[in-house]
């Protein structure tokens, strides 16, 4: 018995046109591996190049049509020279996460192999940020008055008691399948409303996980612990803004942004949850074949974990660090090697290792 998978692509733009074709390559050769597996793609050219084509990042009616499969993969979304960030962002990547409640954002950093970190002492640091995705200080609640030098510019951070609690039962539900510790990411001495409330959801959640070990750790130290030490860490819970920071110094301490992967999931299982990797268009780099494709092929390895394929997904990572150890990396990792020839690479291993 085969099942099927309705997969919704969305290229979007920059290097995402280029890493999401060598991503579905590798995802195809792990479902041909697998046998009872079948990935079915339908691509949508949503993305800023469409906004300048039609007024807007995607029809009016793309959640409904999104509504019909069963996962949403995304590229890369921007083209900031043309298109403003908060137009491209807001209207597509931030409306499916909203539109398709993908309230838990997960992030995941360790030191592949066959990587040098930029850190003197990686000691093989594995954690994962759980990101509360849904509100925070991405809320949109606030707004501009006056003009000129009167100007005023507010912005109001949201913290419910729901999102929160559950984005730290998800994380302390995530550690017990892994080492067994989280640390929550705070700045109580100096928020005064938010985080003291985000602490005190912390403490009633952790009350439920007398298994878990817990550390509540203020965002600016948090940074500087991924620098200095960051293989203390399993687990890590933090808001929208603080989750969103962490996780592109996790890609940063792996030695690339680009091989950072990410998961906007709907764990209700109502909607679909979109799979997407951290680093952005990269247009500095676009179209010239050398884009680092790690990140998206990681991302597919996550989507396979969340529709129960984890055996599989793992691997796919392992064949990434086998044709790492093997050389075979992009410029941004001090390679020489084609986007093409990564993805040709991890192909290679992936049928060796199912061998």
């Amino acid at each position: 018995m085969t099942n099927i998978f309705e997969i919704a692509v969305i290229p979007g733009d920059g290097i995402g046109k280029e890493v999401v074709p060598a991503a579905l390559r590798v995802l195809d050769a792990a479902a041909e591996i697998h046998g009872g597996l079948s990935l079915r793609w339908t691509e949508f050219p949503w993305s800023c190049d469409y906004y300048l084509k039609h007024g807007e990042m995607m029809p009016a009616d793309g959640l409904n049509t999104l509504s019909g499969f069963n996962q949403v993969f995304l590229g890369a979304v921007g083209m900031p020279h043309l298109v403003p960030d908060h137009i491209s962002l807001w209207e597509l990547l931030i409306k499916i996460r909203r539109g398709f409640r993908q309230t838990i954002n997960v992030r995941p950093a360790k030191l592949l192999r066959g990587l040098e970190s930029p850190l003197k002492n990686p000691s093989d640091f594995d954690l994962v940020v759980v990101r509360e995705n849904s509100e925070g200080e991405y809320s949109e609640v606030g707004g501009r008055i006056h003009q000129g030098l009167d100007q005023i510019a507010i912005q109001s951070a949201v913290f419910t008691h729901k999102a929160t609690e559950r984005s730290m039962k998800y994380a302390f539900e995530l550690a017990q399948q892994r080492r067994g510790h989280v640390t929550s990411a705070t700045k109580s001495n100096g928020i005064t409303h938010s985080m003291p409330f985000w602490d005190d959801v912390f403490k009633e959640v952790m009350a439920r996980y007398p298994d878990v070990g817990t550390t509540v750790t203020h965002i600016d130290a948090l940074a500087a612990f991924f620098v200095m030490k960051p293989q203390v860490f399993d687990v890590i819970v933090a808001s929208n803004l603080f989750g969103d920071i962490l996780t592109d110094l996790g890609g940063a301490i792996m030695g690339s942004i680009g091989i950072a992967p990410a998961a906007n999931l709907n764990i209700e299982r109502q909607y679909p949850s979109m799979f997407e990797p951290v680093h952005g268009s990269a247009p500095d780099i676009a179209g010239k074949g050398i884009a680092n494709p790690v990140g998206q092929i990681w991302t597919g390895k996550m989507m396979l974990d969340f529709m129960g394929y984890t055996e599989l997904g793992d691997l796919i990572l392992t064949a990434i660090e086998n044709s790492l150890e093997d050389g075979v990396k992009t410029p941004d990792l001090r390679g020489r090697a084609t986007t093409k020839e990564v993805t040709d690479a991890v192909i290679e291993q992936l049928r060796r290792l199912a061998k």
